[in-house]
């Protein structure tokens, strides 16, 4: 199998303070995959590392066998990502953000009109192409970043708590997006603290506490593991009460 996020004896320094403790993880291409843990757990700076927003301090990560570092523009060319906060020009309009995105990854002008209707379309945003950002909804602004973390149809989609904020029926729709993505091929990192979703969602787990992977396992095999009549979010507190 081809490995899309290869993370090899990864560590973080801030300060004298470790926040992430050798940590070596593979994710594999087609992979729905969720990184789980407490909040300050080593989450974000694990995915900062992978999209060049942060340095790490030793160790490997390699996108599909591109290092982030060495071969920078390449492998961040492999990752759309949907952060947790807000991060758009709220006074643009829908359709321009999208279109200022795919010029960043140098998508040819001419090219762009198609991508960015069918994307909007995807996502039920077409008709607000026009509107500014700051007049969407909230459920809305969740989908226009996933728009633009899709408009230059990267091999890796992280998302960042991605449904926070949203109505359930919303949500709903967008699980049924993810699903469809990822069976088209897109190897997915979902990290939430919604633990339902990625019960639901993902194939393999990984939980993370104070920097490093304490359970990294199929879903299923973890759930038997833990007796079988346990939801994974009474198993994610056993296993981060103690903080091992």
């Amino acid at each position: 199998m081809v490995s899309a996020v290869s993370i090899k004896n990864l560590k973080k320094d801030y300060h004298n303070i470790r926040a992430i403790k050798d940590i070596n993880l593979e994710i594999m291409k087609g992979d729905f995959f969720a990184l789980l843990g407490p909040n300050g757990a080593g989450k974000s700076t694990t995915i900062n590392i992978l999209t060049g927003l942060t340095n790490k301090t030793s160790g490997e990560v390699k996108l599909f066998g591109k290092d982030v570092v060495k071969d920078y523009r390449e492998a961040r060319s492999f990752i759309g990502l949907v952060p947790q906060e807000f991060n758009f020009d709220i006074f643009e309009k829908v359709y321009n953000i999208l279109y200022y995105n795919a010029g960043y990854f140098e998508i040819p002008a001419k090219e762009r009109p198609l991508k960015i209707e069918k994307i909007l379309k995807d996502l039920g945003l077409w008709e607000k192409k026009n509107e500014q950002a700051q007049n969407l909804s909230g459920g809305m602004k969740r989908k226009l970043m996933i728009c633009r973390a899709l408009i230059h149809d990267p091999k890796i989609l992280i998302l960042d708590e991605p449904t926070a904020g949203v109505d359930v029926e919303t949500r709903k729709s967008m699980y049924q997006f993810f699903r469809r993505l990822n069976e088209g091929g897109t190897t997915i990192l979902l990290t939430t603290h919604y633990l339902e979703e990625a019960e639901e969602l993902c194939n393999r787990i990984a939980i993370i506490n104070k920097g490093e992977i304490i359970k990294l396992e199929n879903k299923d095999k973890l759930l038997k593991d833990f007796g079988g009549n346990k939801k994974l979010e009474e198993i994610f507190i056993e296993l981060t009460r103690d903080g091992v």
